[in-house]
């Protein structure tokens, strides 16, 4: 591709005043597109033109822009977080689009993540998830050396993946029935692989999954669209460590 490569696009955009606004789909157009920006540099571009003209920029979460925080919650013609697979939109270049391509941008879509303007949707949800149970409590002194608690290599390595997770909220986006359970799995399943995590085991699961259903997320639709989605590609596998969890705490533990 050349080093020079700029684009023409055209641009669907969800905008919405606030929670009350209906929102619509507005359509821009931005010119000279380098192939070697990110999508949101992308749209820094776009509001620089609209700003210019007197018009409302479009507000879009952001942050760290380094695929860490998991603020860039985006859907790009209808993908979470756009085509390219375990890729934050942060992370998205414009190299993956055509000259003269059409690209439809809305936000996250999910009755517990409404919608505040545009395309920032309130995530609260997943820090009241978290508050529930995804810590671990248990008093256990002075931090020991990081190699006093021997843990095994699988083990370790789940725990890992697991922890992986930023919380995007793609895997709610992308699932039919806006679950939330490969968040809520990984939050688990990475505490329950450590031996850090194994007082407060049953009781995390029941409060976490509990939190989850208060707040008003689907179930899960076994479809594997969270996995797909995943910008860390968390394993749909944690859902099944977070279900034998619930089963056994609900059960009293055996």
């Amino acid at each position: 591709m050349s080093e020079n490569k700029r684009l023409n696009l055209t641009l669907h955009i969800w905008r919405q005043k606030n929670a009350a606004d209906p929102g619509r789909l507005a359509t821009y157009r931005v010119q000279g597109v380098s192939v070697h920006m990110s999508f949101l540099e992308m749209l820094d571009v776009l509001n620089e033109q609209l700003t210019a003209q007197g018009e409302e920029p479009v507000a879009f979460d952001h942050d760290c822009r380094e695929g860490i925080c998991g603020m860039c919650s985006l859907t790009v013609n209808g993908i979470p977080h756009g085509p390219q697979r375990g890729t934050t939109v942060c992370q998205l270049h414009m190299r993956h689009f055509a000259d003269g391509q059409e690209i439809t941008i809305e936000p996250w879509r999910a009755k517990a993540f409404p919608v505040v303007r545009d395309l920032v949707v309130d995530r609260s949800a997943f820090d009241r998830i978290i508050q529930a149970g995804g810590f671990v409590s248990v008093n256990t002194g002075g931090s020991p050396d990081g190699n006093a608690l021997p843990v095994p290599k699988k083990d370790a390595e789940a725990a890992m993946d697991a922890a992986a997770c930023i919380g995007c909220g793609a895997c709610v986006a992308a699932c039919k029935n806006a679950s939330a359970m490969l968040f809520v799995a990984a939050k688990i399943s990475h505490l329950a692989k450590l031996p850090q995590g194994q007082p407060e085991r049953r009781e995390r699961a029941l409060a976490m999954v509990a939190a989850m259903d208060q707040e008003g997320f689907g179930f899960c639709s076994n479809q594997y669209e969270c996995e797909a989605v995943c910008p860390k590609e968390i394993s749909v596998r944690t859902i099944a460590v977070m279900n034998r969890d619930t089963l056994r705490a609900g059960l009293g533990g055996a």
